[in-house]
């Protein structure tokens, strides 16, 4: 089900009207279609942050332009100040809902592996092929069964008839490792010597 987001058509593309618009809480933005003049727009910054925090990157929008002109649209590109940390732009494209596109959708790991292992994710996002409304907001991977030496990959994700994994199958998603035995015997150490210091402390 698409998330419905408030927009305005914008005329003025002076600077100056640009600059008004951020002042008031807006984000300039500007819709893409195939086949379709772009149309300059802005959309409420506060509303546009928790679209984003709640559905995803890859959510499905209705744009809502007015009161009788909504269109299915996607997330193709945001700006934000480096400085301030808000969005300052906004890039959307008309979604074609029977068209399959490539996105990168993120990895969760769920639980914590067995024994005293170290865990390593080197994949966080992985690219999904998959027609708009089943785009996940995320893949979740159980990891509570992985021993020291257990490697999951991408052919070891989760299989679902909607989408489809695209990137290496052999890629590693999470491993287990054995934990740096020089770095637990110098931690070791390090409180022997922290204790033994305590001791003569006290003793003295």
């Amino acid at each position: 089900m698409s998330v419905t987001l408030k927009a305005i058509k914008r005329n003025d593309l002076t600077r100056s009207n640009t600059k008004t618009l951020r002042e008031n809480g807006q984000v300039p933005a500007v819709v893409y279609g195939k086949q379709k003049e772009p149309q300059a727009i802005a959309v409420d910054s506060i509303e546009l942050v928790k679209v984003i925090r709640d559905n995803g990157k890859n959510a499905v929008l209705s744009l809502a332009l007015d009161t009788d002109n909504t269109v299915d649209v996607m997330f193709y590109d945001y700006q934000v100040d480096p400085l301030k940390d808000n969005l300052v732009h906004v890039d959307f494209y008309m979604a074609d809902m029977s068209e399959a596109r490539d996105v990168s959708v993120p990895i969760r790991l769920e639980g914590e592996p067995n024994g005293q292992g170290v865990l390593q994710q080197p994949l966080f996002e992985v690219q999904v092929r998959a027609k708009p409304n089943d785009i996940p907001e995320e893949v979740t991977v159980d990891i509570s069964s992985l021993e020291i030496g257990d490697v999951i990959t991408i052919a070891d994700l989760p299989a679902n008839n909607k989408y489809e994994f695209i990137d290496d199958p052999e890629s590693t998603v999470a491993t287990v490792l054995a934990p740096d035995t020089n770095v637990a015997e110098e931690h070791a150490e390090e409180v022997e010597e922290a204790e033994a210091g305590e001791e003569e402390s006290g003793e003295e």
